[in-house]
């Protein structure tokens, strides 16, 4: 049920809802403190008996004016004894009459009897009053949350500097009814009639609890209705059903269980509201919203409802199940106050067992240990006494804690220490209670699946007997474990409970593990109960950082602040949240894991493929899985549904129409906001025909439509437009009758079609389609409905231009109370500014950028600002796309910029917590009159929301839409030679000039080649190969002399000899490289390449061309084998012979086929074993004309094993040089070779040094490398020599003659 349906029935149970269950909050404002005695006003001390706590009634002026303490600090305090229990709803204040005594903030606690304190909360937090600023004036607080207590106590927190802490109170509230259950009592209901049949119902009371489980109430009918309402293991669960006896009591039964700790001894509310089958169920401020199972909307009860318990029909004082102990108030069922009619002994109440209208109070005074370095509770025994025993309970949530320390008799030496500790066993974890002493150790443990840190109350009992000693955990004799010791067992005469003093000298107790945090009470020592309260007069023990007569223990996994599916732990002082298998990470599994889109997949350097997009981010929408089709153009994102097939149809009319559903494995929304994130998205929908009509056009009813988003039925189809009944054909007016405007429509004998595009995003996505007319003789139809496909990112490329400081877009609020985050990317040359800023009554939120190399966010949730700040080594300010996201939740705030180390402050573990904002929120400047930002801010988002940066910059004077500049930022994503294109939305690849393609230029583009096959290449004025092709290639064709030539080809042949390339001029120039025989890779000079160079040949060359003997004999072999990525300058021979053979000017002879030798060389590359080194190269001139040969000899596994071998030349003139780069890949490392050339001069000297490359065991080059190590040139006479290292191996420092 969606939001405004629930709201709708709230309201509507509201309106129902009898005016008795709201009679207790009217005109409930009672002074209850005026009427009091004096004697029911206490004090933690008093400063004379002028100053005692007697006169601290508001506007009282005898005694001294008020109360003051002896000492002022914040250990005293001020109690009302209100004679009952009573609700409260407002206190008030002065400071001490006529004096200069006052107090300036306070805390309350309540409590039913004098022990066991509640700290009252407001927001999850201690609540601190405001108290006053004189002596007389009253400051009076109305309680958000009215509360329910016997007594009160103010504690001042500070005072006024020039005096003392002084007082008077008031409290103001009223009375109400109450109910005491024994565990063996119950409350029964009957009706007026024998069936009650109700379709709402509202139950609403306040319980206090003795134990951790029993029926609150209960009700059924014979028909299977029932209702229950049950605490179990301190948690509240409601059961109900609507009219199915199969489901009674069954696993299948609606059940919902909420909260925790509920046996605490402090008072709890619930409220039922049920309207039809509709639940909202409220256990103090949690609230759950569900639908009951069952075949009806009434819940039919039979006879009586029971409160308390759920008695046996006909067995007087016998109960079903564990009947509740402890404390109703307020009851009312249906407006009908049930203790009131209990009270009055009403006949339609029926008791049974003992019930009593006050509430009895134990007298459980518990302790609560703050610290696990320094709580200890140390308490007195006697000493001497044959054996020990000891006893108490506790609850906590921590895995390991000492419990308890003892020394024996000092003539019997030793000691014990009782421990909790969570050990690893076989099988699993178990979790122990162990006991150590210097003659034994013994341990009982609890089976896997079960825990003592499970925030509930266990109890231990040691008792040791001469030469026995037994440790029981949860009085369970099956779990308890025995010693025996050779020396009797004498009791000490100290006991330390939690842990030990820092400062003991005078025994050995130390802390094994860590101190305990938890709560303690019912201690028992030698089987006498240890007074507490004289601990805490300081009469009885000692004790340090511990909290008496309160138990502080906190559930902070409720509610459960662990997002998307999170598994919430916690200790005594956090939680943990486990995040695996939800898709989010994060210190409370806020963050997607996943990008929001396609786009930003590319934007990480993705090819096409699987991926999962979380499109609203860290919102409430799970993942996605789409195709991402990242082509050179656009970036398609697809979801395919359960049948995209063509699929036949027959026999189907009005009466039994054709339907089929489609599944896309996602929701609705999820849809959606992929679909609403995009430019443009589309649904190709086909339906072939034959003697089947389709939309029946131009005026009759359809035979055929399809359901969209909103479940709303269309009637248009692929290539119209919405509201038009047509077909594309209708709009094109290409239909085949121009009667009608559709195809199918014509209704002809043979098949035919109409097939079209949907295109309308908010009617997408197709969801359902019906066909009617297929049950005609020789009538037959066959549709498709293709994926959901989309492009475009609205949301990554929203930018916004700040022209000026003063500048800045304004949005609302920004909600996020518990969590949020933002992020966005940011580039500006200002030196400062505020990228975003929201403001509360104290609380904010801002982020800026300080300086040029810092970037600082800033909270204040109510405990004072805090501000992460990341450090950049490199300034911010350098007109570059820098990525920015802030994040703040319970446990952390943090700052990410770039890929710099993330600056983590951890939250507080008590204070305020949620973030409270209400002015609008700013983006590029400040309400705070701080500097605006100057420069773009681009993809802005809040807890996943996408800001409409854009939209609003058209309408806000100072700001524009858009920003240019993205290749300045991602144009080093376009590789191989491709050049970055700008886009209004972003950028693009042009591989026009690569010899590679695709999205960054990196897919090679590779070709078989069989014998006698050849590519022929002449060079002439570029061909229009593109719209975005480049102009700058054409500077290679000039004739000109060629200042440097860069080529560069991979290969893979398993055969020798072969001709991989020839290039030649018109000056009979040329250039040939040759894999030989023997295993040498040759490459021939005979002068350096320069005018215009009419031919690149790969393979083999034109049979006219005269050639070097050794280039004829590799001639005649040609090449067998793969070649990929071949490159001269700027020109891409065989991708322009593999993708553009009709308008490039190339020639292919024999067989080309397109291939990809990468997949090749995988198949392959696994069966060598060698490892390759190089075998040599050398050079040398020719004789008379300036003729060079180089030879490279490669290993034999090279050719046996298909190993790809990458080449790159570069030819240079001033001066001329040859590099020559064989890369091979190795299981341990990659060889790289140099080579130098000199210029032909008079004294044939060479006038530079060497070029150089690297060695490194990454499959990748970059002169760049860590592991580069220089290579030297020696330079002589008619001889040229290189120097190179590999790696840093100084060592190995090879000459190549």
């Amino acid at each position: 049920m969606d939001s405004q349906v629930l709201g709708g029935f709230t309201l509507l149970l509201f309106s129902f809802w009898h005016l008795g269950l709201t009679a207790t909050n009217y005109n409930c404002d009672d002074a209850l403190v005026s009427s009091l005695p004096s004697t029911a006003l206490t004090s933690s001390s008093d400063l004379f008996s002028t100053h005692s706590p007697s006169f601290a009634k508001l506007n009282r002026r005898d005694g001294a004016g008020g109360w003051s303490p002896l000492d002022s600090n914040e250990q005293q305090w001020l109690q009302v004894d209100l004679g009952d229990r009573l609700e409260i709803v407002a206190v008030a204040t002065q400071g001490r009459y006529g004096s200069s005594d006052w107090v300036t903030s306070y805390t309350l606690m309540f409590s039913d009897t004098g022990r066991n304190w509640k700290q009252y909360r407001q927001d999850d937090t201690i609540w601190v009053f405001t108290g006053n600023n004189n002596a007389d004036s009253v400051v009076h607080h109305k309680l958000l949350h009215s509360t329910k207590a016997r007594f009160l106590r103010f504690i001042p927190l500070k005072w006024n500097a020039g005096g003392r802490i002084g007082l008077r109170v008031e409290v103001f509230g009223c009375s109400y009814n109450i109910a005491d259950f024994d565990g063996r009592s119950s409350l029964l209901y009957r009706f007026n009639q024998k069936l009650m049949s109700t379709f709402k119902d509202v139950v609403s009371l306040k319980f206090k609890s003795m134990q951790g489980d029993g029926v609150l109430f209960h009700a059924e009918g014979q028909r299977g209705d029932y209702i229950t309402l049950e605490l179990q293991k301190g948690k509240l669960s409601l059961h109900i059903n609507l009219g199915d006896s199969n489901l009674h009591f069954s696993n299948s039964h609606t059940s919902v269980t909420l909260s925790s700790l509920l046996d605490d001894q402090h008072w709890h509310s619930v409220l039922i509201e049920r309207f039809n089958k509709q639940v909202n169920f409220t256990v103090d401020k949690h609230t759950q919203h569900f639908r009951t199972k069952g075949d009806s909307d009434h819940l039919d009860i039979d006879y009586e409802l029971s409160f308390g318990g759920i008695p046996v029909p006909g067995k007087p004082g016998t109960f079903q199940r564990k009947n509740f102990h402890g404390c109703i108030e307020n009851l009312y069922y249906n407006g009908v106050n049930i203790i009131d009619l209990a009270k009055r002994r009403k006949p339609q109440i029926y008791t049974v067992g003992n019930v009593t209208f006050s509430c009895s109070e134990p007298q459980i005074v518990p302790i609560t240990f703050l610290s696990t370095s320094q709580s200890y509770l140390l308490l007195p025994g006697t000493p001497q006494i044959d054996g020990l025993s000891v006893s108490f309970q506790f609850r906590t949530w921590n895995k390991d804690g000492l419990f308890l320390y003892t020394e024996f008799s000092p003539f019997l030496g030793g000691q014990m220490h009782i421990c909790g500790h969570k050990m690893e066993a076989k099988g699993g974890l178990k979790n122990t209670v162990i006991s150590c002493t210097s003659f034994f150790t013994l341990s009982t443990c609890f089976l896997p699946g079960t825990n003592l840190h499970d925030g509930l109350w266990h109890s231990v009992n040691i008792n040791a007997r001469r030469h026995r000693i037994t440790l029981t955990l949860d009085n369970n004799a099956a779990t308890a474990s025995h010693a025996t010791t050779a020396s009797r067992i004498y009791s000490g005469n100290s006991y330390y409970f939690g842990g030990c003093p820092d400062n003991f000298t005078n025994s050995q107790c130390l802390n094994p593990i860590t101190a305990f945090q938890g709560c303690m009470r019912l201690i028992f020592i030698d089987n006498q109960p240890k007074d507490l309260i004289l601990v805490q007069q300081g009469s009885l023990g000692n004790f340090s950082d511990l909290h008496i007569d309160l138990c502080g223990i906190k559930d902070r996994c409720l509610p459960n602040y662990c997002e998307h599916g999170g598994k919430c732990s916690q200790s005594w002082t956090t939680f943990y949240c486990d995040c695996n298998d939800t898709g989010y990470m994060g210190a409370t599994c806020h963050n997607s894991i996943y990008e929001q889109s396609c786009e930003a997949y590319r934007h990480q350097g993705k090819t096409s493929g699987f991926f999962y997009i979380d499109s609203d981010g860290s919102g409430p929408l799970g993942p996605l899985r789409v195709f991402c089709n990242i082509t050179e153009d656009k970036i398609w994102t697809a979801v395919q549904h359960n049948n995209t097939g063509l699929t036949r149809v027959q026999r189907a009319d009005m009466e039994k129409p054709y339907t089929m559903f489609f599944n896309y494995n996602s929701s609705v929304e999820q849809l959606e906001a992929m679909i609403n994130s995009a430019e443009y998205c589309e649904q190709e929908a086909a339906y072939h025909c034959k003697k089947s009509r389709l939309l029946n056009t131009p005026n009759g009813i359809p035979f055929a439509w399809w359901v969209g988003r909103a479940n709303e039925k269309h009637l248009y189809w692929g290539g119209s437009l919405p509201g038009i009944q047509q077909c594309a054909c209708g709009l094109e007016e290409s239909c085949l009758d121009m009667r009608y405007f559709c195809n199918c429509d014509a209704d002809r004998e043979e098949w035919t079609n109409d097939t079209g595009l949907l295109a309308f995003k908010d009617h997408l996505p197709v969801t359902q389609i019906v066909i009617t007319d297929t049950n005609r003789s020789n009538s037959e139809a066959a549709w498709k409905i293709g994926p959901l496909r989309c492009y475009g990112d609205r949301q990554f490329w929203n930018a916004a231009s700040f022209n000026t400081e003063a500048s800045y877009l304004h949005f609302p609020t920004f909600h996020a109370e518990v969590s949020a985050d933002i992020s966005f990317f940011f580039k500006t040359t200002a030196t400062s500014g505020v990228f975003l800023e929201n403001l509360g009554i104290k609380d904010f939120i801002r982020v800026e950028i300080r300086s040029p190399k810092e970037i600082t966010f800033s909270i204040d949730v109510g405990n004072g600002p805090r501000e992460a700040t990341v450090q950049s080594p490199t300034p911010l300010n350098d007109n570059q796309w820098h990525y920015v996201r802030a994040e703040r939740n319970l446990k952390q705030t943090s700052l990410q910029v770039d890929s710099l180390p993330k600056k983590v402050l951890e939250a507080p573990a008590e204070g305020h917590f949620r973030l409270q904002l209400n002015s609008q929120l700013f983006v590029g400047g400040t309400a705070s009159r701080k500097k605006g930002f100057l420069g773009c801010i681009r993809s802005l988002h809040l807890n996943g929301q996408k800001l409409e940066l854009e939209e609003k910059a058209k309408m806000t004077p100072g700001v524009k839409p858009g920003c240019p500049g993205h290749c300045s930022s991602y144009g080093n994503l376009c590789h191989n030679g491709g050049k970055c294109v700008e886009k209004y939305n972003g950028y693009s690849c042009d591989c026009t000039n690569s010899a590679y393609e695709g999205p960054f230029c990196k897919d090679e583009v590779s070709a078989l080649f069989e014998a006698g096959t050849s590519v022929t290449y002449i060079f002439q004025e570029p061909y229009p190969v593109t719209k975005n092709a480049s102009t700058s290639s054409s500077a290679i064709y000039v004739d000109a002399v060629i200042s440097k030539e860069y080529i560069t080809f991979s290969f893979l042949t398993a055969h020798t000899p072969s001709l991989l390339l020839y290039i030649n001029t018109y000056f009979h120039e040329y250039l040939a490289v040759i894999l030989s025989k023997n295993e040498d890779s040759f490459f021939f000079f005979n002068a350096f390449l320069r005018k215009i160079i009419p031919s690149v040949f790969f393979c083999c060359t034109a049979d006219s061309l005269p050639l070097d003997p050794e280039v004829s004999k590799a001639n005649a072999y040609g090449f067998t084998g793969c070649l990929s990525s071949v490159q001269y300058n700027h020109i891409a021979p065989l991708k322009a012979a593999l993708r553009h053979p009709s308008i490039a000017p190339v020639t292919v002879k024999g067989s080309l086929t397109e291939s990809s030798c990468a997949s090749i060389m995988e198949a392959d590359v696994n069966t060598a074993t060698t490892i390759y080194s190089s075998s040599g190269m050398s050079c040398q001139e020719g004789n008379g004309e300036f003729k060079v040969y180089c030879r490279v000899r490669f290993p034999s596994f090279l050719l046996s094993y298909h190993i790809m071998v990458p080449l790159t030349f570069v030819l240079a003139s001033n001066p001329h040089f040859l590099q020559f780069l064989p890369k091979v890949f190795s299981r341990k490392q990659m060889m790289l070779l140099a080579f130098c050339m000199g210029k032909k001069a008079p004294d044939y000297s060479v006038e530079s040094g060497c070029q150089y490359v690297c060695a490194s065991p990454h499959p990748q080059l970059s002169s760049q490398h860590p592991g580069l190590s220089k290579v030297s040139a020696l330079t002589h006479r008619r001889n040229v020599s290189c120097k190179f290292r590999m790696g840093n191996d100084t060592e190995n420092e090879n000459s190549l003659p």
